[in-house]
């Protein structure tokens, strides 16, 4: 899938759900899996692939650092998004799903 280039978060989530990833999806610090707010599925890793990933970085404030995810599950028929911060406002358990993810997405 093509890979684009966006300004601010605002941008990536809009393009995102225009494209049809309208599904609000969370990460729970103390939970592995993501979950869908509007169907109240659990999604764990082996249930989704991220289709895209877009980070943005803050110039000045490191609490602006962000990164969006295009998750979708063919399975559960979810196409949704995901924005967690990383850096120092990450939390440990998010930080290693998102590492675990960001290994097996290929």
């Amino acid at each position: 899938m093509e890979q684009r280039n966006f300004e601010t978060v605002t941008e990536a989530v809009n393009d995102l759900k225009k494209r049809g990833y309208t599904s609000d999806l969370s990460m729970e610090a103390d939970k592995d899996y993501l979950f869908c707010n509007s169907t109240a599925t659990q999604l764990s890793p082996e249930d989704f692939t991220i289709d895209e990933v877009y980070r943005f970085e803050g110039m000045t404030d490191p609490g602006d650092e962000m990164i969006v995810y295009a998750i979708s599950s063919s399975e559960k028929n979810i196409k949704g998004i995901v924005v967690n911060a990383f850096g120092i406002y990450s939390s440990y358990r998010a930080s290693k799903l998102v590492e675990y993810l960001t290994k097996h997405r290929d």
